[in-house]
């Protein structure tokens, strides 16, 4: 019993450790455990934790690092699979990366995400050969949809929990990382063709916007604006309360706030937050965890 409890003792203090709050935003802040009407919500440390352990792991084992880049097919249109504007895994041509084997480039097998974090090995006649974070395997991708990072240790990571409808950000302080905000979020909602659901994966910040203006589904008339706009994916922002025109101010608070999935593709937060993780987060030196 003794031997027990001191392990769960050691346990405790280890995780402790990784996980200490160090706020640089503390408005609207969630506890670990909490409740939305009747439903239990948490923000999920262990698998968070895991998931740093894995990015660390990463970025040890490869000396380079980079991202995909196709935003609205501005590095170029990825050829079809078999005919097909989706891969295997439901990943979209538009805005899309192709992914070739190693050992065929008539063809590619799979699309990579706009944003997503990869490790470069190497160049070869035109491409770079890639490790993919998330994928897993190595690619042939043209050099084109590839860019370098401006680090080769990420230690600001935000993390978008789709599930519980929250988002953290974390920063490694030596060799700890701390909690820098604990708050509420509104993600995707997957109702095609107008809303699309967040999608998964590790990300690279991409740009920012002081001002995302958005259309009205449907037209090229411009709706509103969303303040504080963190681009991490295709046109997928992290960004504050949306405003719609005719109204100019800025808003910053909805009830809707980490209640259920209901944004086109983008995550909301308040705008206070939106504002501090448009500062706080640099373009190529900052991940995006959306789980």
């Amino acid at each position: 019993m003794l031997k027990v409890l001191l392990f769960f003792l050691i346990s405790l203090l280890s995780y402790s450790s990784v996980f200490q709050k160090d706020f640089l935003y503390n408005k609207y802040t969630l506890k670990d455990k909490y409740q939305y009407g009747k439903i239990n919500r948490e923000f999920q440390w262990g698998k968070i934790e895991d998931i740093i352990n894995s990015l660390e792991d990463f970025e040890n084992r490869h000396a380079v690092l980079g991202s995909l880049s196709n935003y609205k097919n501005y590095r170029g249109e990825a050829p079809l699979i078999n005919g097909k504007a989706i891969d295997s895994d439901g990943v979209p041509r538009y805005q899309g990366i192709p992914l070739y084997s190693l050992d065929n480039l008539e063809m590619p097998v799979k699309y990579g995400r706009d944003g997503s974090l990869v490790a470069i090995l190497g160049y070869i006649q035109g491409y770079r050969v890639v490790r993919s974070y998330d994928r897993g395997g190595m690619w042939y991708v043209p050099n084109k949809y590839v860019k370098k990072t401006n680090t080769k240790r990420f230690k600001k990571v935000i993390v978008i929990d789709t599930k519980n409808q929250n988002i953290c950000s974390l920063e490694k302080l030596g060799n700890k990382w701390v909690i820098r905000s604990m708050n509420p979020a509104t993600t995707g909602l997957n109702k095609p063709p107008f809303y699309m659901a967040t999608p998964k994966g590790t990300y690279v910040v991409q740009g920012k916007r002081h001002q995302m203006f958005y259309l009205k589904d449907g037209t090229e008339e411009i709706d509103g604006y969303a303040p504080y706009a963190t681009r991490f994916t295709r046109g997928a922002y992290v960004h504050g309360v949306p405003v719609q025109f005719p109204r100019v101010e800025m808003l910053e608070y909805s009830p809707t706030l980490g209640t259920f999935p209901r944004s086109h593709m983008c995550v909301r937060n308040t705008t206070s937050h939106a504002e501090y993780l448009y500062k706080w987060a640099e373009i190529d030196k900052c991940l995006v965890v959306v789980i």
